[in-house]
Formats: C-alpha cells, sequence, structure tokens
C-alpha cells in the first residue's frame, strides 16, 4: 500500500521523545538483546476523545503501570526484560511517538516512563479515527523494536475507523508476521466499538480484546489488559 512513507514527517516527535526520556533518566531505546516482550501502547487522541476523557485515559495508564501487581509482572526478578514504547493515535498522518523503546530493567527506568507520559502534551485533538494508518504506525516502530519472544500493539479507543483505510488492509500491506493486536474498547460512545475491536482490530496469537465502561473505567481496563498481555494469560477478557 505504500505507507511507510506516511510516518516520515514524525521524525522530529520521535527525536523528541527520545529527547524527553533521556532527560528523565531512561534508557536510549533498547538495543537488541535477551527480551521476553516487545510492547507498544497506541492512545486515542482522536476528535472524539475529548480534554477531560483524554486526561482519565492517560492518567489510567499511568495508574494502572504504578499497581504493584503490573510492576511486578513487568519487572518479572530472574526473567529477561520486557521493552515498552507509547504512541498516540488519531488522523491518517498524526501518529505520535510519547515513549521510544526502552527495555524495562529495574523500577527506575518504569519510573521514568510514567515520567515521560505525566510530562508529554497530546499531540492532536482535532482529527478523524484512522485505525489502519495508527496500526500502520505501530507495525512499523515494532521494526524498531529490540528482538524480543513476543511484539504486541496495544490498541486503546472508543470509536471504530472513519478516515483511511481499515484494520485488514493495515494487516495485508504492513509486517504483521507474529505480531499480536489486541484492544481495549472504551465503551458509551459508539455502539460499534466493541464489535469492531473483536471482529476487525484484533489479530495474531492469542489476541484479546478487553473492555472498559467509559473512560471512567479506563485505569481497571488496562490494568488487567496489561497483567493479561504481560502473563501471557490465556483465560479471562473477550475472547
Amino acid at each position: 500500500m505504500g505507507q511507510h512513507g506516511q510516518h516520515r514527517p514524525l521524525v522530529s516527535q520521535a527525536r523528541l521523545a527520545v529527547a524527553v526520556a533521556l532527560a528523565l533518566g531512561l534508557s536510549a531505546p533498547a538495543a537488541a538483546q535477551d527480551c521476553r516482550l516487545a510492547l507498544a501502547l497506541a492512545l486515542d487522541v482522536s476528535s472524539s476523545v475529548d480534554a477531560e476523557e483524554f486526561e482519565l485515559q492517560r492518567q489510567g495508564l499511568v495508574g494502572a503501570l504504578r499497581e504493584p501487581d503490573i510492576a511486578e509482572a513487568i519487572l518479572a526478578p530472574g526473567q529477561p526484560p520486557m521493552a515498552m514504547a507509547v504512541y498516540e493515535w488519531s488522523g491518517r498522518e498524526q501518529s505520535a511517538l510519547i515513549v521510544d523503546w526502552v527495555l524495562v530493567t529495574d523500577a527506575a527506568v518504569l519510573d521514568g516512563i510514567i515520567a515521560a507520559l505525566q510530562a508529554s502534551t497530546r499531540s492532536e485533538t482535532r482529527f478523524p479515527t484512522a485505525m489502519g494508518y495508527a496500526l500502520g504506525f505501530g507495525a512499523t516502530l515494532l521494526q524498531q523494536a529490540p528482538v524480543c519472544d513476543r511484539r504486541v500493539i496495544d490498541v486503546s479507543g472508543d470509536g471504530i475507523t472513519n478516515d483511511g483505510f481499515r484494520p485488514q488492509q493495515a494487516y495485508q500491506h504492513f509486517p504483521f508476521d507474529g505480531v499480536t493486536v489486541n484492544g481495549l474498547a472504551v465503551l458509551g460512545a459508539d455502539e460499534r466499538v466493541l464489535n469492531y475491536y473483536l471482529n476487525e482490530l484484533r489479530h495474531g496469537p492469542g489476541a484479546f480484546v478487553e473492555t472498559a465502561e467509559g473512560y471512567a473505567g479506563f485505569r481497571d481496563a488496562m490494568t488487567r489488559k496489561l497483567f493479561r498481555e504481560i502473563n501471557t494469560l490465556v483465560v479471562g477478557g473477550l475472547e
């Protein structure tokens, strides 16, 4: 589909994200080494998400990362580390890197990711829901991740594609071999969102969909989702 080039304008944003991470004491983007999971977290900043909902989403992710069970799962003493990246998505060319790949080797690195999220400003407010482009950005981002046993994109959102190509076209034309795409469907804004996440977005080995009852339920839903993704659980959630 030739959409890789659509992400080139984001190079400066990516460099800014790296600079923020380094300023906050994070590692530079992780080099290839033993790694059990590369997890890219994608947050919805399309026009359907108002300012209050955005804060509930961002603080929900921060709160989930601070949960003792999640921190323990991420750090997992005695196991290879995992790598994390975070980006925001909305319109066709509006995916923006917030935290570049970092190998989470200890609690200080995890605290740095949380600090980078809290220090970031929302990248966009006015664009539609171009989920295919967001997935293409995520697949390209995974190509820059360290070599890990598993590769997962975690997509959160409250709507369905209304601009650009759909997830199925992204899966056909971007490098998704061996990549799992899980969804966190935020219910309330669009009655079609759950079925769309189950039937269009969910992709790859072990993929699943978690739900949040509005953005007020985002923290709890993200906590459940991260626990399952990191621990490779095969029960719970929506199949």
